[in-house]
């Protein structure tokens, strides 16, 4: 079979832009429809000048760190904050101020230098700055990092940290891409905590949202035409109409300079199947080739990985393949058929996941949906992954996400209905796969505390809006008003903070030395973290409810039923390298009580 061909190396129209942001009293902004722009600097209006591209340029004499600006487009009175602004100390509403990234002293840069993390053998761990603390703040985070470094991960995912309106929500109705939240504690806060991530070994990776904006403070389609035609969140980004040059590298360029100006080592790209691009170089392809220029000059790994439903191997590929040059991408069908197996819910999409051979066909192949029919969506879907060229470490694997926790009506856990023992049969599963793993906060005790969505949107008639829209929509679900958290009650958000005590005591403090003896073996046995997807088997009963991975040497059995189950091995093991439920070796013969697992070496 011929090999697709391969996207050209991305090559810009127009150079990059690096837009003034007063820094050095230069402002700069792109509005290339408007006839007028003036400036709004620590109260004083200034002309700007226009260039054939559609720039507009100012000088402001004594402008610089500090000093609050806005824009002021042709004859409305209303200033505008920066399209690409660093800081919003009043909000999304309120006029922008000039941040100098060259102000901040970084520690990670003295010896021993910060070198950073390939994907490659790495367990992420999901945290959500706004609940991870009661504090809610990324200083308070950083209180919490010794947690991270014991359980073992490599790198912290965190969920959006770009402007919204409001004091909490998820992030993912951000308006300003390049703006640390400020209840978060703004942009020292950020290089703060990546700062001390890096002292302590862990990488640090941010989920960036280009694909929509939120609704409260969209101010970017007045300056130009950013937006064209629909998808599901709204307005569609331009990305290959007239004028979609600069939406590009509003894209591009605040990606690097997040890698770039915050030491990320990473970025995590939400839903790039809302992308609509029909360009020849897709945006995602340029967008990896400038990120492997960055980490080539910056001497360390940086990572992109995808959250894709399109289920389509190409997004992994490299690009002199045919393919994005995505690092990794998540892997949703994993997460449902693990669901299904571990809860036996199978309403909605999970009915698809439903069967004896689903969890073990799709360990093996990376898509239950690899060209099969997908029931919910009406159609077949997705494209079989080459196991024997495409490594399992390019898709993250895990029982659960935000996502997967907070569009459920009440935003409950799976350690809310899965016991504790068959949670971590679960997470054995998962760490021991050739799949990069991800945990979601507190998942590794298996936290009880809810993670519904919430938001503090100002404008009364707006939170009323999300209120009802959200209550509609799982009264089609046949959920009670009554049941579904009201997501604008702060109650609701206060709710989804972590419990931290019950990491402590009972089944939540067994379930975290399991976790943290799982990555540790994982770390230590380079078979668990061997990515070869042709070197990767899986076993399965009848009934689909016990496994057997085969990792080398190495397997693991795993039970999911409540009844007693054996497992006949090839060989007699000589280590019972971990173990849960008391297993019983009898020769070559495993005895699994219920919700128990084993990791040995035959």
């Amino acid at each position: 079979m011929n090999e697709p061909a391969a996207h050209p190396a991305p090559s810009s129209p127009v150079p990059p832009v690096t837009p003034g942001r007063g820094v050095q009293g230069d402002f700069s902004v792109w509005a290339p429809r408007a006839r007028r722009v003036r400036v709004r600097v620590d109260g004083a209006d200034h002309p700007m000048e226009r260039t054939a591209d559609g720039w507009w340029h100012a000088w402001v004499e004594g402008a610089g760190p500090g000093s609050d600006y806005a824009y002021l487009l042709d004859e409305d009175p209303r200033p505008l904050p920066d399209p690409r602004s660093l800081w919003q100390p009043e909000g999304v509403h309120a006029p922008s101020r000039v941040h100098d990234h060259a102000a901040y002293a970084w520690t990670d840069t003295a010896r021993p230098t910060w070198t950073g993390r390939p994907l490659a053998g790495a367990v992420v761990y999901e945290l959500h700055v706004g609940t991870f603390t009661a504090e809610g703040t990324l200083t308070s985070a950083i209180e919490r990092l010794e947690h991270l470094a014991e359980l073992g991960v490599t790198h912290v995912e965190l969920l959006p940290l770009n402007a919204f309106d409001g004091t909490h929500g998820w992030g993912y109705d951000g308006v300003l891409w390049s703006t640390v939240h400020e209840p978060y504690g703004g942009p020292d806060a950020l290089k703060g905590f990546v700062d001390a991530c890096h002292h302590r070994g862990l990488a640090v990776l941010l989920d960036v949202v280009y694909n929509h904006l939120g609704p409260s403070g969209a101010y970017l389609p007045r300056f130009g035409p950013y937006f064209s035609g629909k998808n599901a969140w709204g307005p569609a980004l331009n990305l290959d109409g007239p004028d979609s040059d600069p939406v590009r590298r509003l894209i591009v360029d605040g990606a690097l300079d997040w890698l770039r100006h915050y030491h990320l080592d990473g970025l995590r790209l939400d839903a790039v199947h809302a992308l609509r691009d029909d360009r020849a170089v897709p945006l995602l392809a340029e967008l990896s080739a400038e990120v492997d220029a960055l980490a080539a000059g910056l001497g360390r790994p940086l990572s992109l990985i995808a959250e894709s439903d399109r289920n389509d191997p190409r997004t992994v590929l490299a690009r002199e393949a045919g393919g994005l040059g995505m690092t990794a991408q998540w892997s949703d069908d994993l997460h449902h058929a693990l669901h299904v197996a571990l809860t036996g819910e199978n309403h909605g999409y999970y009915a698809d996941f439903e069967g004896p051979e689903v969890l073990a066909r799709t360990l093996r192949r990376v898509f239950w949906h690899d060209g099969t029919h997908s029931t919910f969506r009406g159609r077949d879907h997705g494209a079989r992954v080459d196991t024997a060229r495409v490594p399992g470490s390019r898709f993250l694997g895990y029982l659960s996400t935000h996502d997967q926790i907070g569009n459920r009506a009440r935003g409950d856990r799976m350690g809310e209905h899965v016991p504790p023992d068959l949670l971590t049969c679960g997470a054995a599963i998962v760490l021991c796969s050739p799949y990069t793993p991800m945990i979601f906060m507190g998942e590794e005790w298996g936290a009880t505390t809810p993670w519904p969505f919430f938001a503090s949107f100002t404008d009364p008639a707006l939170a009323e809006g999300v209120r009802q829209g959200r209550r509609r929509e799982f009264a089609d679900l046949g959920w009670a008003e009554e049941d579904v958290p009201d997501p604008m009650d702060p109650a609701t958000r206060d709710s989804a903070v972590l419990d931290w005590s019950e990491a402590e005591h009972g089944p939540h403090a067994r379930a975290l030395e399991t976790y943290r003896a799982l990555i540790a073996l994982r770390r230590a046995e380079p078979e668990l973290a061997d990515p070869r997807l042709d070197r990767f088997g899986v076993d399965a009963s009848e009934d689909g409810r016990t496994l057997t991975l085969t990792r080398g040497s190495l397997r693991l059995v795993c039970n999911l039923g409540d009844e007693e189950t054996k497992v006949e091995l090839t060989a007699e093991p000589r280590d019972v390298l971990l173990e849960q439920g008391r297993p019983r070796v009898s020769g070559s013969t495993v005895a699994l009580p219920g919700a128990s697992f084993a990791v040995l070496r035959v």
